[in-house]
Order: structure tokens, then C-alpha cells, then sequence
């Protein structure tokens, strides 16, 4: 490897590590003032680097973004050592939520409704708290109802690039996301964040969940 090729690699490695949040290929192209193809390129020789080391992390593309993470064999351990703060894991019912928003997108919330067999606002609406799911357009069909689809923050969640890398399964009622283990921030499972809009159809139900959730943590 010639000096300027190996400068520019560790350039943009000491870049990635230095990143608090997942970077895009074009920002680091732009940053290290190279073409896109470029910088591809010498990503990819880096990710096939830390995977053939199996050292204590690894260099990944999620979601078309690249970021360090730490390796699994260690997870447990450093679980330990740090003793990890607890997380939230989203229950059932969002998780079931989820699960059919992933796999059948673009969809309405009648369908969600649908196919589920409960009502599903309040689960919409905190899914759109968490920023795993988010209005995406609205059906052309008579009222003009809102659609819905994941967010490139649910393909980093679930360490995925894009939507195709989904499991294929033969029923959305047969999903195990629970098995993939979604971990976010603790929190208030119905906490709505300070900037958080909600369209109208979810306003309502979402506001009576906080109140019910607030009303079981006082008594």
C-alpha cells in the first residue's frame, strides 16, 4: 500500500472512531476531501481487516452508515465489568407492532388494526416516540389516511443496511423480534419526547396512555 493510500485509510478510521454516532460514506468522502468510491473502497479493506483480527471490536455498515461496535463475544463480559445500566426492552405488543410496520410497509393504522386484531394506536404512537417508526405519506383512498414506515434509526437499532436484509418470513404473526433483543435508553415505556408531533389520529390515545402509565407509577 502506497503512503498516501495508507494515510488516507487511517484518516478515515481515526475519523469513525472519533464519530459519538454512526457516519455516511458521503460525509467522510466529503470530510477527507476524496471521491465516494474512494473512500468505499479503503472502508471495505478496513472492514475486512477488523473482522479477520477478531479483536475486541469491529468496524460495521449500518444503514449505509459506518461505526465501531464492540465485538459479541465480549458483550457479556464488558456487561459485567461495567455493569451495564439497565435498558429498556420494548414489550410485547410494540414489538408485535413493529414486526408488521417492518414487513408490510407502507401501511395505515386501520391495517395495523387489522391484521393484529386490537387497536394499535397507542403502540403506533410510542413507536414514533422511540423514532422507530414515523409517518411516511398518506393512502390515496377516500379521508386520505396517514401511512406508516420504519426509520433509518430502526435499521441501526436492529444492525441492518436496508429493509431487504429483514429476515423473509412466512407469517408476520410467526416474527420473533424479541429475539433480537431492541435495546434503548430507559425511560417511561409512554414518554413523549419535548419535540415529539404526533398526527391527529394518535394524538388523543397516546395522551391517555401517559396518563394511565403516570397513574400505575404513582399508586
Amino acid at each position: 500500500m502506497d503512503e498516501d493510500r495508507k494515510y488516507l485509510k487511517g484518516l478515515l478510521e481515526a475519523l469513525v472512531f472519533l464519530s459519538s454516532e454512526p457516519i455516511k460514506l458521503s460525509s467522510l468522502a466529503k470530510t477527507v476531501d476524496i471521491e465516494k468510491t474512494l473512500a468505499r473502497e479503503l472502508l471495505d479493506e478496513m472492514l475486512l481487516d477488523y473482522q479477520e483480527r477478531e479483536g475486541g471490536f469491529l468496524l460495521r455498515e449500518i444503514a449505509g452508515q459506518y461505526q465501531f461496535i464492540t465485538s459479541d463475544i465480549y458483550h457479556e463480559r464488558l456487561g459485567v465489568i461495567f455493569k451495564e445500566k439497565k435498558k429498556e426492552t420494548l414489550s410485547r405488543s410494540n414489538l408485535d407492532t413493529l414486526a408488521i410496520i417492518a414487513y408490510k410497509q407502507p401501511l395505515t393504522l386501520a391495517e395495523v388494526d387489522e391484521i393484529r386484531g386490537v387497536s394499535s394506536r397507542a403502540m403506533v404512537a410510542n413507536l414514533i416516540s422511540k423514532k422507530l417508526v414515523k409517518p411516511i405519506g398518506q393512502k390515496e383512498v377516500p379521508g386520505r389516511p396517514t401511512l406508516y414506515g420504519t426509520t433509518n434509526d430502526f435499521l441501526i437499532h436492529f444492525g441492518l443496511s436496508k429493509l431487504t436484509d429483514l429476515p423473509s418470513p412466512v407469517d408476520v404473526k410467526e416474527l420473533q423480534f424479541d429475539e433480537l433483543n431492541i435495546n434503548l435508553e430507559e425511560e417511561s415505556e409512554f414518554t413523549r419526547p419535548p419535540d415529539l408531533e404526533l398526527p391527529e389520529e394518535l394524538e388523543e390515545d397516546f395522551e391517555e396512555e401517559i396518563a394511565l402509565n403516570t397513574e400505575k407509577e404513582d399508586g
